[in-house]
């Protein structure tokens, strides 16, 4: 996929999006009572391959306070010093995955994401150097790996499944790739991108 259709798909750098994630309104009974929500930013790496862009994602260390265990783009909260969203996803990125600033180039913004653990996060979308080689902190990260960008856009791989949660009924989407089950905030976030991708033709 051409990085020109990637980019035309995203809200550019200059102008993050604003206002109430697009998923706040299912998930509404299941965030803080304050609605406040703390600022996040992920990083989502796409490696040009030469069979095609390649998704960076890395497998959280078991022990983590939030999301342990599971897969997931590098990122964390926005930091004072953070000049922007991006600023903070490219510096959770070097921390977690020693990915320094001059081998990934941000293309643009998803649409924020609200989760379930009361952060309203920023999906930061980059190209990504093919010569990175990844130095994990392993406080944080367990493994890095790729999955094709193509498998991941594919309507035709997405899982649907209902579980019961704290209540209720919730709908929640999975990919599942070799031995990687892809699911939560993750795989939400890869289908807001499918259909930024669908919209923009």
């Amino acid at each position: 996929m051409p990085i020109a259709r990637v980019r035309s798909a995203l809200h550019a750098l200059t102008h993050p999006p604003s206002g109430a994630a697009w998923n706040h309104a299912e998930l509404i009974d299941l965030l803080p009572e304050s609605g406040l929500l703390r600022p996040a930013a992920v990083l989502i790496g796409l490696v040009p391959r030469p069979s095609g862009l390649q998704v960076l994602l890395t497998r959280r260390n078991a022990a983590l306070r939030h999301h342990a265990g599971q897969i997931s783009f590098p990122g964390g909260r926005i930091e004072a010093g953070d000049a922007d969203p991006a600023a903070a996803a490219l510096r959770e990125a070097h921390e977690e995955i020693g990915l320094v600033p001059g081998k990934a180039q941000p293309l643009g913004y998803l649409d924020c994401l609200a989760t379930i653990t009361g952060f309203h996060v920023f999906p930061v979308v980059a190209t990504v150097d093919v010569a990175f080689s990844p130095i994990r902190d392993p406080n944080e990260v367990e493994e890095v790996f790729e999955v094709p960008l193509d498998f991941l856009l594919d309507p035709a791989h997405e899982r649907h499944r209902e579980v019961d949660y704290r209540g209720g009924k919730r709908r929640m989407v999975e990919f599942v790739y070799r031995d990687y089950r892809i699911w939560g905030a993750t795989a939400a976030m890869l289908v807001n991108f499918r259909q930024r991708l669908e919209r923009a033709g």
